[in-house]
C-alpha cells in the first residue's frame, strides 16, 4: 500500500509542478475567470508547489505526510467548489478531483487507516 502511496504523491507532485509551472499562463486565465485576486492565486501555487515538495520528501521521510497529503486535498476541494460556481463543464473538474482523491488517498495510508482496515 505503501507503494501505491508513493507512486500518488510522485503523480500529485508531477501534476501540480506541470500546471504551476509550465502552465501558468493557463492559470492566470483561469483565475481572472474566477474573479479571484492575483495575490490569492499567487498565495495559492505557493501553497500547492510546497505542499508537493513535501510530498516527495515524504516518501523518504514521512512525517509531513499526513498534513501535506489533508491541505492538498482542501486546496482541491477549494478547486472543485470555484469550477462549480462558474459552472465550468465537467473535464474543468476532472483533473483537481482526481488530485483530490489521490491526496485522500495518501492522507489515508499514512495515517494508518487503510492498513487498520485490512
Amino acid at each position: 500500500m505503501i507503494n501505491l502511496s508513493n507512486i500518488a504523491q510522485l503523480l500529485i507532485a508531477l501534476s501540480i509542478s506541470f500546471v504551476w509551472i509550465v502552465r501558468f499562463d493557463n492559470i492566470v486565465k483561469e483565475f481572472k475567470q474566477y474573479g479571484i485576486p492575483d495575490l490569492v492565486r499567487n498565495m495559492v501555487g505557493a501553497s500547492k508547489i510546497a505542499l508537493s515538495t513535501l510530498l516527495v520528501v515524504g516518501i523518504w521521510y514521512e512525517p509531513p505526510v499526513v498534513i501535506s497529503a489533508l491541505l492538498m486535498s482542501l486546496l482541491m476541494f477549494c478547486a472543485q467548489i470555484a469550477h462549480f460556481k462558474i459552472k465550468n463543464p465537467w473535464r474543468k473538474f476532472v483533473p483537481s478531483l482526481i488530485l483530490l482523491i489521490l491526496s485522500i488517498f495518501v492522507a489515508l495510508v499514512h495515517s494508518g487507516y487503510l492498513l487498520k482496515c485490512y
